[in-house]
């Protein structure tokens, strides 16, 4: 089980994050944008981080974007996060997504 922290804003979709990774097995904590993260893994939604894509400090990154919203995509792999994939994508494999990165950490 891993500590997931959830930087998503939409609350539809925080929802699905945290059930679909609770129910994977592991501790889910919705937190709000510029917040100091204490956790194995952190998801972004990097649409809402507008054009100040930032990177949280010290724990493997797992973003998503909108599929068409390539320089979202460009500007978070330029920020260094780890893994970055389609909002579709990230619906999916979201627990697959997050495994891969506890391995790659």
């Amino acid at each position: 089980m891993a500590r997931v922290a959830a930087i998503v804003p939409d609350l539809f979709f925080a929802s699905k994050v945290k059930e679909t990774l609770t129910a994977a097995g592991h501790e889910v904590a919705l937190v709000p944008a510029g917040t100091a993260v204490e956790a194995d893994v952190a998801v972004v939604d990097l649409d809402a981080a507008g054009p100040d894509v930032v990177r949280p400090a010290g724990v493997p990154t797992l973003g998503f974007y909108s599929h068409v919203d390539t320089d979202t995509r460009d500007r978070a792999q330029q920020a260094g996060f780890d893994l970055v994939v389609p909002r579709s994508r990230m619906a999916r494999e979201m627990p697959a997504l997050v495994d891969r990165l506890l391995e790659l950490g």
